[in-house]
């Protein structure tokens, strides 16, 4: 493996080669272009990293898709985000989770996008109604006027999205994986463009109470993750270390030019014989005794898979219950086994 790979591709030894993320591009500089102390920096969390271990773990690269590391670490030096293509159970989530953990970037923040999903939903969110319901409560018990509206008081009912916490200035880049794009409402992907390339955004409700006499205004907000805090200066945020951003897709849609020119772009292949196997080693630890009784199961899913959609998912699933302590016997093995290889269209299971 030549020295430019950060990302190995190898989750079972973590490593911090990223501690001190290589230059960028001239025009991906982003806040690495202005002083440093013009930052309030977050660090990287280190609590609930524990989904982000198991799965990150459990991931294994396909031997006949060596291309997937050099994709990652080209979006690492680049700053750019991987919009990663593949059919259901391929491992397109799983691969954000193992790049977070290999390179020891803490827990990965989940954007799930449905058609509802908005880039403001992504950002951050105002609980305008629950201020307004305090203020009313505090007028009523006091016989007063409600207090005047400042920067501090509005800050408290301001929490980031993932998209908003990813974006915080850090020294080292957060992961945020947003699953299934082509879920998206047909505007989406245009709103993120701008994002994307310029890496900031404003918070409007606190931009808008600063006064240009006034010193930086140092609001304090909730992130997305549970007990986060971070400093907002003067209602705008600006990335610091653009993130390492996963996009996955079905491949169901397509995305405008636009958008598409602003990723780099991986397809994950199903995985064959060989790598279905790795997979079994990787979620059942290696295990002697499971893996004999798996083979024939692999091979099975394998062959059904020749005649329609089937996903990695189901075969993990039909391991477990015909190796574990349940024991059933050779004939509900079988029953089992048809039960669960189900294929995933409904055309295709008839």
């Amino acid at each position: 493996m030549s020295n430019w790979k950060i990302f190995l591709g190898n989750q079972e030894t973590p490593h911090n080669r990223l501690e001190t993320p290589p230059d960028p591009p001239e025009w991906r500089r982003f806040g690495r272009a202005q002083d440093e102390s013009k930052f309030d920096f977050v660090s990287l969390p280190k609590a609930d990293t524990e989904k982000t271990e198991l799965r990150g773990q459990s991931f294994r690269i396909p031997a006949s898709q060596p291309e997937i590391v050099d994709i990652v670490n080209a979006a690492i030096y680049l700053r750019r985000p991987l919009m990663v293509t593949g059919r259901p159970g391929t491992g397109k989530t799983s691969l954000a989770y193992a790049i977070a953990h290999e390179l020891n970037l803490g827990p990965v923040l989940l954007w799930p996008i449905t058609a509802r999903s908005t880039l403001q939903e992504g950002l951050y969110r105002y609980d305008a109604i629950s201020r307004l319901q305090d203020a009313q409560v505090t007028t009523n018990a006091g016989s007063s006027p409600a207090p005047p509206q400042n920067a501090q008081s509005v800050g408290q009912y301001i929490q980031l999205g993932p998209l908003g916490t990813a974006l915080l200035p850090m020294k080292r880049p957060r992961v945020l994986l947003i699953d299934e794009i082509d879920k998206s409402d047909i505007n989406l992907p245009n709103d993120l463009l701008n994002i994307f390339e310029e890496g900031e955004y404003e918070i409007r409700e606190l931009a808008r109470l600063k006064r240009e006499e006034d010193e930086d205004q140092k609001v304090p907000v909730r992130t997305y993750e549970r007990g986060g805090r971070a400093t907002i200066t003067n209602g705008f945020v600006r990335c610091y270390e653009f993130p390492l951003i996963i996009l996955t897709s079905n491949g169901e849609r397509d995305f405008p030019p636009a958008f598409l020119r602003r990723c780099l772009r991986l397809t994950i292949k199903d995985p064959d014989e060989t790598a279905l196997t790795e997979i079994v080693k990787a979620h059942f630890h290696n295990r002697q005794d499971v893996l004999d009784k798996a083979l024939p199961i692999v091979q099975e899913f394998v062959k059904r898979r020749q005649k329609g959609s089937l996903a990695p998912d189901q075969l993990l699933n039909a391991i477990h219950l015909v190796t574990g302590k349940q024991n059933p016997t050779e004939e509900e093995q079988k029953t089992l086994i048809n039960l669960l290889l189900k294929y995933l269209s409904s055309a295709e299971d008839q």
